[in-house]
């Protein structure tokens, strides 16, 4: 384990400089940052003089190692639109889209779970195949799509008759289907003040949950089938091999051969897509915060972008990267809980 977390650790710094470099020349490639920052009416030798005093006349060389070296000590820079450290700004920002991913999360947890099993299990199941038919048309369809929808039914309550209201099974399907809204589109709701003393969160209170409802169910909708379809090839795929059909033959009980022994090594290429997906998720939010304008850090980045607020967009990268490096750590080290056979080293058994 001491020499898997040195490679791991080791790796994760290769990644972070790489990042830092694309970072670095994004900053450089995205204008002149004293542009930014001073009026019109600043003569030229004053801004010779702040170029000067800033170190923008340096080597790039030099401006990367100092940049570098300032990341290092957790500084990224001092937005432009919000005058301090741009760190500050993220963090500030980043509880809100920790909540958005952990609710979509739970959601494809609750649902991807028992319906791939099902849909292993059973097949040739009519519910297996409708299952396998949404989620076909779940992936295919956009995630702000998704968000206007859910928008449009449960937060504005516009009633749609789907079927033939002149009939009685039509009219009976309209009344299960409408809806007359009221679920709020806008905003956290109240939070919950200094929750492990940084924290503001909306997880404790009735207001965060139900504006958290319809984001999250945004968010994961566009994970959901994937999860969904994943877990059932990968669940039909170990019920073939040869140590369940010997389990079937000691007579051990259906229950316990899919759901202790199958499902157990179902979940070790799912716990790899599922550490991939999180990090994905953290982008994807970019859409649905905007969407439901839900203050996160996918919201503040595109602000950013609208601001040119170049140190704020360079801070985000990098704190996006580092999310992606630690996640992916987190669930190579899972892989020894699921699973005490794999090798983390890569060392033969």
């Amino acid at each position: 384990m001491l020499a898997f977390l040195v490679q791991r650790i080791s790796q994760a710094f290769l990644v972070m400089f790489v990042i830092s470099v694309i970072a670095f020349a994004i900053q450089d490639g995205l204008g002149d940052p004293l542009q930014q920052m001073v009026g019109m009416s600043v003569s030229q030798e004053e801004r010779d003089a702040l170029r000067e005093e800033m170190g923008l006349n340096d080597p790039l060389a030099v401006q990367y190692l100092r940049f570098a070296g300032n990341a290092l000590q957790g500084d990224l820079g001092t937005s432009y639109f919000y005058g301090k450290p741009t760190l500050d700004v993220i963090l500030e920002h980043l509880p809100a889209t920790l909540e958005l991913v952990i609710g979509a999360s739970l959601i494809i947890i609750a649902f991807s779970v028992p319906i791939g099993v099902y849909a292993a299990i059973r097949p040739q199941a009519w519910l297996s195949k409708f299952f396998m038919g949404v989620s076909t048309v779940g992936i295919s369809v956009p995630v702000f799509l998704t968000a206007i929808v859910l928008i449009q039914l449960y937060s504005i309550g516009v009633t749609v008759d789907w079927f033939p209201a002149d009939t009685a099974w039509g009219s009976w399907l309209n009344g299960v289907l409408s809806t007359e809204g009221g679920l709020p589109s806008f905003g956290r709701g109240d939070q919950l003040t200094h929750l492990f003393g940084t924290w503001y969160s909306g997880f404790f209170t009735e207001s965060g949950i139900w504006h958290l409802v319809l984001p999250s169910v945004s968010l994961a909708s566009i994970m959901l089938p994937l999860f969904i379809r994943l877990i059932r090839a990968e669940m039909m795929e170990v019920l073939q091999s040869d140590y369940i059909r010997y389990a079937r033959a000691k007579g051990l009980s259906a229950a316990r051969i899919n759901f202790l022994h199958a499902l157990k090594n179902t979940m070790l290429p799912v716990i790899t897509v599922g550490g991939v997906q999180i990090g994905i998720m953290v982008a994807y939010t970019i859409l649905t915060e905007t969407v439901f304008q839900w203050p996160g850090v996918g919201l503040m980045f595109l602000e950013a972008i609208t601001r040119s607020d170049i140190p704020l967009i360079v801070a985000y990268l990098m704190v996006v990267g580092l999310i992606f490096v630690i996640t992916n750590t987190v669930v190579d080290l899972i892989y020894g809980l699921v699973n005490p056979t794999v090798k983390l080293t890569g060392k033969k058994a």
